[in-house]
């Protein structure tokens, strides 16, 4: 939670920002562990242009989500190799007054049990050493502060979406 942007909002191209984040998660995982590899797919709505957004802040909320949907299609590759193709898919769209970033995984999906403290500082689900608790908590806090909301879409065994909502 320490580390802050500019604080200012700017017209920003949410699809590009989605983009170059997604790219540099899965860079930044590839370069960490050799063996990792998954797909990604995109689906970026047209119509949407520059929105007023703290583009910093954005892209760290793109960045939590991408890396925990890779760790999600990761853990999820150890325990079936067979004809299991990890893959996080990301779209974008506009809704009225609203633009949609969905953050998709084909993982193993979020236990019911936690599914209402994910977003508590401090609560991870990864092995010590491997995540802080903050990920989630700090993306919800930067979404709320642009007028947005996040949520969760979870099915055991099949994966999460996690869909952001941001006025335009």
């Amino acid at each position: 939670h320490s580390r802050t942007s500019t604080g200012v909002k700017e017209p920003s191209d949410i699809n590009k920002l989605a983009d170059e984040y997604l790219r540099l998660s899965y860079q930044g995982l590839r370069a960490k562990d050799k063996n990792f590899n998954a797909d990604f797919k995109t689906d970026f709505g047209e119509s949407i242009g520059n929105i007023s957004i703290i583009p910093q802040d954005i892209g760290r909320v793109f960045l939590n989500l991408y890396n925990n949907a890779f760790y999600a299609v990761t853990e999820k590759k150890k325990q079936q190799p067979e004809g299991y193709e990890p893959t996080v898919s990301v779209s974008t769209k506009k809704n009225g007054d609203k633009i949609s970033i969905s953050v998709k995984d084909n993982g193993n999906g979020i236990p019911q049990k936690i599914i209402d403290k994910i977003f508590q500082p401090f609560f991870t689900t990864k092995p010590t050493g491997q995540g802080t608790g903050v990920g989630l908590s700090l993306s919800y806090d930067i979404i709320k502060a642009h007028g947005g909301e996040i949520k969760i879409e979870t099915k055991k065994g099949e994966g999460s979406t996690f869909i952001i909502q941001i006025p335009v």
